[in-house]
């Protein structure tokens, strides 16, 4: 963006000039919206490499192949499921008129709501800009993105790319510090979707609600995984872990903690050790381990390590920064990189009432807690705020259900971590702190869709009958629909 863009002034212009667009073409038939996702996807995989490489100079190390999955085929196979069933999911439905009305008709047309506002967290940037841009798009609507600051390089070749492909007046993109964010929040959008942590949602929500914006919030919190009595234990592990180090932790429904069976803390840590090992060998120099997007967060991640140490708390490292360098990371890179790397650590004996028991992690930190009884695992996951995510892993299928009856989160992956995410028919979002409404597949069509109810009435109907002056037959038409 230019220097002298204003927050306030030119982001009113290019909301204006998307609204007046909308209201000149409310309702785009599936033919022209197809087009749109089409478009989107064609131009995501032409820039796929440079995609990667701006992300890879944002974060300081990302692995190419780390992009690849998580961001672009995510967002591809996101656009393909809405391709798929995009004009099913246009059409109207029929509802009853009840007894009452009948012989009226009654349906519900889903109507776009205008323009959507979409404001992208930094650590997959791709993914959560294209994601709710193709619920927004299916559904028919104009979208406005504002990208984080702290993926610059992202930002700039976002911008570019999506000016390439779509007029200003249909989807732009927005780049700047916070105050950009804070005017972006305020605008009167038909819906403004937010990604990021609990705190700063509830500002955005604070700012929507001065023009009544309906928002979509999805937060984070500390999504436990539960390793049962009955679980694959080996598996578990592997699959706990290899999640948590993705992108270094730095993703919203990670693993924040784990609660295992009261004595089998030294085997959940042994067999991460040599996992990690195996995953990321020569730790020190491996390009396939994220780096952690900024000095500042490291240096939180550190507070973390700090106070729960001194506070009582054991750190198991998984990894060694202290090997020299193999030079299998060009030297440039390792550089760059070194002052983001963090060793991922299991933290065990931490009290509760620590930072890093209270607070979403967002890092390579694993606190580990044990239990005595199965239910007072699910007791202490309810006595935390409600999170984004929940990872169980048991074989018995009444344990299974009474775990998924007796606790809440946004979303539920049994025996892995992660994947209820990548699942396109089902919805995606929190609950209570961890985030509101939902999108992903036909849940995001209608979160960007005004499900507008239409009653036509018929020719003959009640209403001749029910009107004034009121006597017997009033009287006798209300008995019958009382009994």
């Amino acid at each position: 963006m230019k220097n002298d863009f204003d927050p306030t002034l030119d982001l009113e212009r290019l909301l204006n000039a998307q609204r007046l667009a909308f209201n000149e073409d409310p309702m785009p038939n599936w033919a022209q919206r197809a087009a749109h996702l089409r478009a989107l996807d064609a131009m995501m995989l032409a820039h796929r490499k440079a995609i990667a490489g701006a992300i890879h100079e944002d974060f300081g190390n990302r692995a190419e192949n780390e992009t690849d999955i998580a961001d672009v085929l995510g967002s591809h196979l996101g656009i393909k499921h809405a391709l798929r069933h995009g004009r099913r999911w246009m059409r109207a439905r029929r509802r009853s008129p009840g007894m009452l009305l009948a012989p009226a008709s009654a349906k519900l047309v889903p109507q776009p709501l205008g323009v959507v506002g979409i404001i992208v967290p930094w650590n997959y940037p791709l993914f959560l800009a294209v994601g709710p841009l193709t619920g927004a798009l299916a559904a028919g609507n104009r979208a406005m993105i504002k990208l984080s600051e702290f993926t610059p390089r992202f930002g700039e070749l976002f911008a570019r790319i999506i000016a390439q492909t779509f007029a200003p007046d249909h989807v732009t993109v927005v780049n700047g510090e916070a105050d950009v964010a804070r005017a972006f929040a305020s605008l009167p959008f038909d819906r403004l979707v937010f990604t990021g942590s609990t705190g700063v949602g509830r500002h955005v929500m604070r700012a929507a609600a001065e023009h009544l914006t309906p928002v979509t919030l999805e937060l984070g919190g500390k999504s436990p995984a539960l390793i049962g009595p009955g679980a694959r234990f080996a598996e578990a592990v592997d699959a706990v872990i290899s999640s948590k180090l993705f992108n270094a932790g730095q993703t919203c429904v990670a693993p924040d903690y784990v609660l295992v069976p009261r004595g089998r803390a030294q085997a959940f840590i042994e067999r991460a050790r040599a996992l990690t090992a195996k995953l990321y060998p020569d730790f020190a120099n491996n390009t396939d381990y994220t780096s952690i997007i900024s000095v500042r967060h490291v240096e939180r991640l550190d507070a973390l390590t700090q106070e729960a140490a001194a506070r009582g708390a054991t750190l198991h490292a998984l990894a060694d920064l202290r090997q020299a360098a193999s030079g299998a990371m060009p030297a440039a890179a390792r550089e760059r990189d070194a002052v983001r790397r963090v060793v991922p650590q299991i933290i065990t004996d931490a009290p509760d009432d620590t930072a890093i028991m209270r607070e979403e992690i967002f890092g390579p930190l694993l606190p580990l807690v044990e239990y005595d009884r199965f239910d007072d695992a699910l007791a202490y996951i309810n006595a935390r705020p409600r999170p984004l995510a929940m990872y169980l892993f048991e074989t018995n299928n009444a344990v299974v259900d009474r775990a998924l009856a007796r606790t809440h989160s946004g979303g539920v992956t049994i025996n892995d971590t992660l994947l209820h995410v990548a699942c396109d028919d089902l919805p995606f979002g929190g609950i209570g702190p961890s985030g509101m409404g939902a999108y992903h597949g036909v849940e995001g069509f209608r979160t960007f869709s005004h499900m507008k109810p239409v009653l036509t009435q018929a020719r003959f109907n009640l209403r001749a009958i029910v009107r004034p002056p009121y006597g017997k037959r009033v009287s006798a038409v209300v008995r019958m629909f009382l009994r």
